[in-house]
């Protein structure tokens, strides 16, 4: 049965001399493996369409296993992203996170949109600091560990100065934080700024500046939150890791 819809290139995987294995995350079906044969040979017509990050219109022959690609066509290509090693780093990130937070063939319109945004603002060149830490807040709800972030999770107060506590799973007012010794201390303007990307509906996205203080406030945060709760490490966060120690030492 032939299958038509809209997809990003999440994942390829080179398969033989001469083929390509990719993943879509398509608007209609989900997450999707997709075999398409030659796309490795320079004037293949899949040479564009199967490249990681690219955006376009997809028909392949659905089956039980891998579907097989029969025809592509350009929307978006991102190619400032692919051309530039620290927005690759950033969008293949997002793109690891997507890939291990959804199953195959479960459509899922609102993160397909997600993603496209988020790469669309990483190759308008957005503070991609920024826009990964949106989109890890966002996916915080489809791995199934939310934070709380409107009150304090313990005694549900509104008020008062507020820590970060990993084992509880969001904001401790200092009136309870001596239910966790391990809490993080947080800036009030973490824990607001923490809300805002939470909530945040990127179509609405403006020019959004934070301090460097506060951004590796919030990366500390997010890091030890997934390190806890997601229980793997991507390769991906590992080079991203590496160019932010890179960067403090220049």
């Amino acid at each position: 049965m032939l299958a038509k819809c809209e997809g990003i290139v999440i994942r390829t995987t080179d398969y033989g001399e001469t083929n390509k294995i990719i993943t879509l995350y398509t608007k209609e079906f989900g997450k999707v493996g997709v075999m398409a044969r030659g796309a490795k040979k320079p004037n293949s017509r899949f040479s564009a369409v199967t490249q990681l990050f690219h955006f376009g219109h997809y028909l392949f022959l659905s089956g039980r296993g891998l579907g097989q690609l029969q025809q592509g066509e350009t929307l978006e290509s991102f190619r400032s992203i692919r051309e530039d090693i620290f927005l690759t780093a950033y969008a293949s990130y997002i793109a690891e996170l997507l890939d291990k937070g959804t199953e195959e063939r479960k459509p899922h319109e609102a993160l397909f949109n997600l993603f496209y945004q988020s790469l669309h603002y990483l190759d308008e060149e957005y503070d991609p600091e920024i826009i990964v830490n949106i989109f890890e807040m966002k996916m915080l709800s489809v791995f199934g560990f939310a934070p709380e972030l409107n009150r304090c999770v313990n005694c549900g107060a509104q008020d008062g100065s507020f820590s970060f506590s990993i084992r509880e799973g969001g904001l401790l007012c200092h009136r309870c934080e001596g239910i966790d010794p391990y809490r993080m201390a947080i800036s009030p303007a973490v824990a607001r700024i923490l809300r805002v990307l939470y909530y945040l509906n990127l179509d609405r996205l403006g020019t959004i500046s934070i301090k460097e203080a506060t951004k590796k406030e919030i990366r500390l945060v997010l890091d030890a939150y997934y390190d806890e709760y997601l229980g793997i490490e991507l390769k991906t966060k590992r080079f991203l890791r590496q160019m932010g120690k890179m960067k403090d030492q220049l």
